[in-house]
């Protein structure tokens, strides 16, 4: 399985914890950035790991900034993408075994680095339950794609 992985200087510490786990784990990782603890725009780093995972060249995504938000809020603007802020394992298992989400974004201010791998794990292991869930997926998808076509 292929990861793309992003962070913005909130989140630089953690990635490096995740990088280093990911790659023990066997998985295929893809490093959008930042590689520095200097000021920057999460938005920035979002985006081309959520373009890779929507485009199918990731399987999925773990995004970090300091809370998680604006970066999930960044890679959901993206066509396809499903990112889940998740803190806790149960959320994590259930935003993949109902929601199908292909990103996850993580607060580096929130989370320690434990329960994060823990969530983590779960997340890449856990597969969508489809059935009445998949009808669900449908609806986000044919809201996405009627708001997606609006020019301002």
């Amino acid at each position: 399985m292929k990861i793309a992985v992003a962070c913005d200087h909130g989140g630089i510490v953690l990635k490096q914890v995740l990088l280093r786990y990911l790659n023990e784990n066997g998985y295929e990782v893809e490093d959008y950035g930042t590689d520095s603890c200097d000021s920057c725009d999460y938005p920035d780093y979002a985006l081309p790991a959520a373009e890779a995972v929507a485009n199918g060249k990731c399987d999925r995504g773990i995004l970090i900034c300091s809370t998680g938000i604006g970066i999930s809020i960044a890679a959901n603007k993206v066509r396809g993408i499903r990112c889940a802020h998740c803190h806790d394992t149960y959320s994590a298992k259930y935003t993949r075994f109902h929601n199908d989400a292909n990103m996850l974004a993580f607060g580096q201010k929130i989370i320690g680095e434990g329960l994060m791998l823990e969530i983590v794990d779960i997340f890449l292991k856990t597969p969508f339950e489809g059935g009445r869930h998949q009808r669900r997926i449908d609806k986000i998808t044919e809201i996405e794609n009627k708001y997606s076509n609006i020019e301002k």
